[in-house]
């Protein structure tokens, strides 16, 4: 491409400071134990059942960008996707559990670790360190998916709290008078029949082939990108995009370009993002931790650490591969 201007790339970038919380976007925003998550929607509309929900970028690279924030023993309920759903944790301590009734399985994931969750399992998550926590999430497809499956008991809890979940996918809100409009019928239950096609994986599993270490990632990176999410990659999938973990040692200041859509997300230290204008000149700009950049097919640029230390930024491109099912475990 020709270049983009500073305001059209500013327009590109979501920065950590800016981001705008729904605290209303699922089934269980009133259940007592989940009522505190923050959902953030950052590139594409996700899967918020709220129209509250504020979108950063509503364009899509053929895949979702979002994060949820929780402050400490806070859970997000038991659900699952029909595209990928990949976690990385950018503060906090998190436990990871998966099965029907959560106990199948779990991890616990430390600021940096990535966890590329199977389609087709249950799936929840909570805060289990000390503070307010931040984790970023990619789910595949330009819909996400098209939206949340919840475990049946997490349906019942939220009804007995206030909130119907239509069968539109959009929530009613008794508590602020609201009905389920005419037409509408509840989202109905998993039967026990159709819940036995989702697989209760044990964590023997899921670990060695889902989970990617930050320390192992540094290590890898360190002269050139680590693949982390790939056909040839730490985490074995194709999921309708790649991800690669750079560090300072893994890319030098060398301007390049893709035709790929590419999605900068920063995990530790301060990058400077250089590209040229639309009167083909250099521009630059400094991207901190938790900032997102959605970065255009063939725009010259280059990506480095601005300062001295620890430096590390998620790298996702769309691929070919349309997004689906889970490949390993499918």
């Amino acid at each position: 491409m020709k270049g983009i201007s500073r305001v059209e790339m500013e327009k590109r970038i979501v920065r950590y400071g800016d981001l705008q919380p729904c605290r209303t976007a699922f089934i269980d925003a009133h259940t007592p134990g989940s009522n505190y998550k923050e959902n953030f929607t950052i590139i594409g509309g996700g899967v918020s059942e709220s129209p509250d929900q504020h979108v950063h970028i509503k364009e899509t690279p053929g895949f979702n960008i979002g994060a949820a924030g929780q402050p400490p023993y806070c859970k997000n309920s038991l659900h699952l996707h029909t595209t990928a759903e990949v976690f990385f944790v950018l503060s906090g301590r998190w436990r990871f559990f998966w099965g029907l009734h959560g106990t199948a399985g779990e991890v616990i994931c430390e600021a940096g670790d990535i966890f590329n969750i199977p389609t087709g399992v249950f799936r929840g998550f909570e805060n289990i360190g000390d503070d307010y926590g931040m984790i970023m999430s990619i789910l595949g497809g330009d819909d996400a998916g098209g939206g949340v499956t919840w475990a049946p008991q997490v349906i019942e809890d939220a009804k007995a709290h206030g909130l119907i979940l239509g069968d539109n996918g959009r929530l009613y809100d008794s508590k602020k008078g609201e009905s389920l409009p005419e037409g509408i019928a509840p989202m109905p239950l998993l039967t026990k029949e159709a819940l036995k096609q989702y697989p209760e994986v044990p964590t023997s599993v899921i670990v060695p082939d889902y989970v990617a270490r930050y320390w192992d990632m540094m290590a890898l990176a360190k002269k050139a990108p680590c693949q982390v999410i790939g056909e040839q990659a730490l985490i074995k999938d194709k999921p309708g995009f790649a991800v690669d973990f750079l560090t300072r040692g893994s890319i030098s200041e060398e301007a390049y370009q893709t035709d790929c859509h590419e999605v900068l997300m920063v995990k530790t230290g301060h990058w400077t993002l250089k590209w040229l204008d639309d009167t083909g000149a250099e521009v630059k700009t400094s991207i901190a931790p938790g900032d997102v950049v959605a970065v255009p097919p063939n725009l010259m640029h280059s990506i480095y650490p601005s300062m001295f230390g620890e430096a590390a930024l998620f790298r996702v491109r769309n691929t070919v591969e349309p997004a689906g099912p889970t490949w390993m475990l499918n």
